[in-house]
């Protein structure tokens, strides 16, 4: 079941320059997917027409069934948020800021307040005032923020934008908690691919408005089997690969078809006269497919 449906989007901006074309794409229940894109894709203008703070030329998102577009209150209580930079009170404790922030939708629970402070281990500096709170504490907070009330998903902007890595592993080990003990869905935009590898189920990719890709994390789903061959005989090498039906590319790159295993291919290599120098199973990552994909 999709809980996030994003219907044939369309955003021209009054430069004329087309944001978005027909951009579509859904978020099954339990999900965590990644928006990817370069600066300009359109990642931001998605999920600002999603939060209802930009109008689509055409075009719907649907939260849970219901469209943000025709019932923004009732679609948007579906939601939490992290879009852009947090901004808090730095006059303000954390705990103050949470209870600020909360009475503009009329909604205040201090056992459920404590409970989700807890949750992003930030119980501890609850009372103390904003302006003292490290980078990673005010990330912290603006998840708080965002689980207030329950959401059935999340839209995290850059969440781990300006982290260390301690606090990028540390955000990382809380969305997939989230995710694992709450059922959480979520859509995380991030230039961080390393880190979209590791969260993400599926990515969608965008480039000048279109998308180019929807489908499942590359390395996690691995259609055929791909080797590294190091040798001196790379061009040897290759003539043999495509007699027995396995491509290779001039780099060394050995995708084997169905009927044949590493070890098949490395046995008539040998037999050729191929001097193998290393042989190693290849996964590719998601920056290469993505370079890939954008031709960047």
């Amino acid at each position: 079941m999709a809980l996030i449906e994003v219907k044939s989007l369309t955003k021209r901006w009054h430069t004329d320059r087309l944001a978005l074309d027909c951009v579509g794409f859904e978020v099954k229940q339990g999900e965590i997917v990644g928006l990817l894109g370069h600066n300009g894709a359109g990642k931001s203008t998605v999920m600002g027409i999603m939060l209802g703070m930009v109008r689509p030329d055409q075009g719907e998102v649907r939260i849970g069934g219901v469209s943000v577009q025709q019932d923004r209150p009732k679609a948007l209580a579906q939601i939490g948020a992290i879009y852009e930079a947090a901004s808090f009170y730095d006059y303000l404790t954390g705990w103050q800021n949470l209870r600020a922030l909360c009475s503009l939708s009329g909604w205040w629970d201090e056992k459920e307040v404590r409970r989700v402070l807890r949750l992003v281990n930030l119980h501890d500096r609850a009372n103390a005032k904003a302006g003292t709170y490290s980078h990673g504490m005010r990330q912290r907070l603006a998840l708080a923020q965002a689980l207030l009330p329950r959401p059935k998903c999340l839209l995290l902007d850059e969440p781990t934008d300006g982290l260390d890595p301690e606090g990028i592993r540390e955000f990382r080990e809380l969305i997939l908690r989230l995710r694992a003990e709450h059922g959480l869905t979520i859509l995380l935009n991030s230039h961080l691919l390393a880190e979209v590898e590791l969260m993400c189920d599926r990515c969608v990719i965008l480039k000048a408005g279109s998308k180019l890709y929807e489908g499942p994390v590359p390395s996690r789903q691995e259609n055929k089997p791909i080797f590294q061959l190091q040798s001196p005989d790379i061009a040897k090498a290759r003539d043999i690969a495509s007699r027995i039906g396995a491509s290779m590319s001039r780099e060394g790159m050995v995708e084997l078809p169905p009927h044949l295993l590493g070890s098949d291919i490395v046995r008539h290599f040998v037999e050729g006269g191929i001097r193998i120098d290393g042989w190693q199973q290849h996964r590719r990552t998601l920056e290469e497919f993505y370079l890939e994909q954008t031709g960047l």
